[in-house]
C-alpha cells in the first residue's frame, strides 16, 4: 500500500537493511529468559524442557507465518494493530495497538531495571541512577534515526548469538569427551530419574511459560522502515525455526547434559553453571556482561517497538495527532519520548513498590503476547480469505495448511489461556492481564465519541530515506 499524501513530515523512513532485519528477528528470539529464566523451566519439567522449548517455539512460529504472510502482501508500519484494524475492525485495531504498546513500554521499565541491578555490581552508584542513565542512554540511540537503533540491535544481536555458538560449541566438545577431563556421553541426562522425572504433565505445564519466553520474535514485522519490507520479513521469519532449535532446544540439552537437571545451581544460573563445571575461566562475569548485552538489546527494541506502535495509533486516529510527526530524519521523536516517560513509572514502581505494583506490572503484561496472537491468527484467517478473492497475487508467502493449522494454532493458545486459569503459580498473571485488557478496551467508546476521525488515506509504507 502507498500513501497519496506527499507529506514527509508524518511519513517514516527506510533506513533498516536486511541484515538489521535479519539480526532484529534473532534478537527477538534471544533475550534473558534464555541466560537466567530457563532454570525454572528446567526444574519444572527436568531434560524434558527441550521438549516443552520446542513445542512453544513451533506454536509460535506457525504465529510468526500467519503474521509475515500479512506483511509480505500488505507491507506496513506498525503491522500488528494495522492488520487487526483491516481484518477485525477498528475497536480491535485500537485495543491490540493500545495493549501492544503498554506491553513495550512496561518492559522498558523492567529491562532498564534489570540492566542497574547488574551494573551494580559493576559500579557503585545507586540502582535508581543506573537505571535512569540506561533509559537515557537508549532513548538517545532511538532518537538519533531508525538506523542508529538498527545498527546497536545488530551488534547486541551478534555479541548474544556468538556467545550462545561459543557454548554450544564448548557442550559437544563436553558431551562426546573433547574436553579435558570429560567423561562423555550422555548418562547425566537420563541418570536423575529420567528424561521425564516429573511427568508428561510437567512437560505441558513448562510449554505455558515457555510460550511467552518468545516473545519479540514478531518485533522483525512491526519494523517496516524497511528498503524492501516484505522480502526481507519473509528471510528473517523464514529462519525462525532454525534459531529456535539451535539457540534454545540445543543449548538446553546441552545444560542438562553436563549438570544434573535438579542442581540448585542449574535451577538459579543455568549456563554460568553449565560454563564453570567445564573450568572455563571468568565464566560468570563473562555470562553476566552478556546477559547484560541481551537486557540492553530488548531495552534498545521495546523502545522502538512502543514508539512505532504509537505512531500507527497516532496515525489511525486512536492517539492525539501531535505525536504522528517526526523530525528530519524520519524519526518519531514525541512518540519516543512518551513511551520512555510513560516507562519510568514501572521504575519507579520497582524501587518503591516492588512487591505490590511493579509486580502488578509485570504480571499485567505477562498473558498479552497471548491475546496479541490471537488477533494475529484471527486476523490473517479473515485477510487471507479477502485477498485470494481480491489480490491473489498478492499471497507469494502463506501460511502453510490454510486455514486447519491456523484454527489449531488459535485453539492451541486457546488450551495455554485455559492452562494458566487452572494452575495457581500462573493465575495471577493470567488476571492481571486480563484486567489490563479489559481497561483498553473500556476507552474505545471514549475514543469513539471524543477522538478524531483517522486518515481517508491508506496505511502507508515508508518513504525512502533522502
Amino acid at each position: 500500500m502507498t500513501d497519496t499524501t506527499d507529506d514527509r513530515s508524518t511519513r517514516l523512513r527506510t533506513g533498516l537493511r536486511r541484515r538489521h532485519m535479519t539480526m532484529l528477528a534473532i534478537g527477538g528470539a534471544v533475550g534473558a529468559g534464555l541466560f537466567v529464566g530457563s532454570g525454572a523451566v528446567i526444574g519444572t519439567a527436568g531434560p524434558a524442557a527441550v521438549i516443552s522449548y520446542a513445542a512453544a517455539g513451533v506454536l509460535v512460529l506457525c504465529v510468526l507465518r500467519a503474521l509475515g504472510e500479512m506483511v509480505v502482501a500488505r507491507p506496513v508500519a506498525g503491522s500488528l494493530a494495522e492488520y487487526a484494524r483491516m481484518a477485525l475492525g477498528p475497536f480491535a485495531g485500537f485495543t491490540i495497538g493500545w495493549l501492544y504498546w503498554y506491553l513495550y513500554v512496561i518492559l522498558v521499565g523492567a529491562e532498564a531495571t534489570a540492566g542497574a541491578a547488574i551494573l551494580a555490581g559493576w559500579i557503585d552508584l545507586p540502582q535508581w541512577f543506573l537505571a535512569a542513565a540506561l533509559l537515557v542512554v537508549m532513548t538517545a540511540v532511538n532518537l538519533v534515526s531508525v538506523r542508529s537503533f538498527g545498527e546497536f540491535e545488530f551488534w547486541f544481536a551478534s555479541i548474544k548469538v556468538a556467545a550462545i555458538l561459543v557454548f554450544l560449541v564448548l557442550g559437544v566438545l563436553w558431551v562426546t569427551g573433547l574436553w579435558p577431563h570429560s567423561p562423555g556421553g550422555l548418562n547425566v541426562l537420563t541418570g536423575h530419574g529420567g528424561f521425564a522425572p516429573n511427568g508428561v504433565k510437567a512437560i505441558f505445564t513448562a510449554i505455558v511459560a515457555v510460550m511467552f519466553a518468545f516473545g519479540g520474535t514478531e518485533i522483525v514485522t512491526v519494523a517496516a522502515e524497511s528498503d524492501e519490507p516484505g522480502r526481507a520479513v519473509a528471510k528473517a521469519t523464514g529462519n525462525v525455526l532454525y534459531r529456535v532449535a539451535l539457540f534454545y532446544v540445543l543449548s538446553i540439552l546441552l545444560v542438562v547434559s553436563i549438570l544434573p537437571w535438579n542442581d540448585a545451581k542449574v535451577l538459579t544460573s543455568p549456563f554460568v553453571s553449565a560454563l564453570d563445571r567445564l573450568d572455563v575461566p571468568a565464566a560468570g562475569t563473562v555470562m553476566q556482561a552478556v546477559i547484560l548485552t541481551a537486557v540492553l538489546s530488548v531495552l534498545n527494541s521495546a523502545i522502538y517497538v512502543s514508539s512505532r506502535m504509537l505512531y500507527v495509533l497516532t496515525r489511525d486516529g486512536d492517539a492525539p495527532a501531535g505525536l504522528v510527526r517526526l523530525n528530519r530524519r524520519g524519526v518519531p521523536v514525541r512518540a519516543i519520548l512518551l513511551g520512555t516517560v510513560a516507562a519510568w513509572a514501572a521504575v519507579i514502581a520497582s524501587y518503591t513498590s516492588p512487591d505490590q505494583v511493579f509486580k502488578f506490572l509485570m504480571n499485567s503484561i505477562g498473558v498479552v503476547l497471548a491475546f496479541v496472537y490471537l488477533a494475529i491468527m484471527f486476523s490473517q484467517l479473515r485477510l487471507r480469505a479477502r485477498l485470494q478473492r481480491e489480490d491473489p497475487g498478492s499471497l507469494t508467502y502463506r501460511m502453510w495448511l490454510y486455514p486447519y493449522l491456523s484454527w489449531l494454532v488459535i485453539a492451541a493458545l486457546l488450551a495455554v489461556l485455559v492452562s494458566m486459569a487452572l494452575m495457581h503459580a500462573q493465575r495471577s498473571q493470567l488476571i492481571a492481564s486480563l484486567v489490563s485488557l479489559a481497561v483498553v478496551a473500556a476507552c474505545y467508546p471514549l475514543r469513539v465519541r471524543f477522538g478524531r476521525k483517522p486518515p481517508v488515506t491508506a496505511p502507508s509504507t515508508p518513504a525512502k530515506a533522502p
